[in-house]
């Protein structure tokens, strides 16, 4: 840990009123050098600068703490996580989530799992397949608190995707890296047709930065109707 200058990543993660031990310092940067490691051989991330991963990665992944209270034990299923944003680094800070990585990618899904042995996560599993595969109702569907995803899809297909996964009274969060206001315009009939509501959305810029980010919260307020989502692709292809 001491070949690296953590000072600014934990005055930035002042301003989300968190503090991490330095057992989850070094989570972060064992994290960190498996991510880039990995990306040796695999496409995992074009931000591989130490401050611009835990800029733009770790500290963009745990400014969901800006609308949730994570201190509770929240179930918590994260939609195309890639290299595991934001759902790692949130079981790194908040040990207590319960979370469910998801991604189409079995090489990605290989990576997650060794970062959640290495790192020695509790209650954290990645699977392997399309946001589709899992919402039926013999498998995931309705089953989480917290759905989030910082996944590029517009909001209406990211509704179809992560709204049927989400309990009635639980919440999708969609993490946003541009204003979208005129996005949640053109998602509303969408999300209303899933069984959701958005509620709000927060915009502001990365602590020490100017670097915009938006999350959008989206309440399930209703039963997502059976026929969603629809079969692989549709959703992407054609919106509601």
């Amino acid at each position: 840990m001491d070949n690296y200058d953590v000072k600014q990543f934990q005055e930035d993660l002042q301003e989300f009123h968190i503090s991490l031990s330095s057992y989850q310092m070094e989570q972060f940067i064992s994290y960190y050098e498996m991510l880039i490691e990995k990306n040796k051989v695999m496409n995992l991330t074009a931000i591989t600068e130490f401050d611009e991963v835990l800029k733009k990665h770790f500290l963009d992944s745990l400014s969901l703490v800006k609308v949730c209270d994570l201190e509770d034990d929240i179930s918590l299923l994260d939609i195309g996580t890639g290299a595991g944003f934001p759902g790692i680094p949130l079981k790194i800070v908040f040990p207590n989530l319960k979370i469910t990585l998801l991604d189409s990618l079995q090489k990605r899904v290989h990576f997650l799992e060794e970062v959640i042995n290495h790192l020695k996560l509790e209650n954290v599993k990645a699977l392997h397949g399309r946001a589709e595969d899992f919402a039926k109702p013999n498998m995931l569907r309705e089953q989480f608190d917290l759905c989030v995803s910082r996944a590029v899809a517009n909001l209406s297909t990211l509704s179809e995707y992560c709204l049927p996964y989400v309990k009635v009274g639980g919440s999708f969060i969609s993490y946003k890296s541009e204003k979208v206001f005129e996005e949640i315009e053109q998602a509303n009939y969408a999300v209303k047709v899933l069984g959701g509501k958005v509620v709000d959305e927060i915009g502001f810029t990365l602590p020490s930065s100017d670097i915009y980010r938006n999350l959008v919260i989206i309440r399930k307020c209703n039963n997502t109707p059976k026929q969603y989502p629809r079969k692989a692709g549709t959703a992407s292809k054609n919106p509601l």
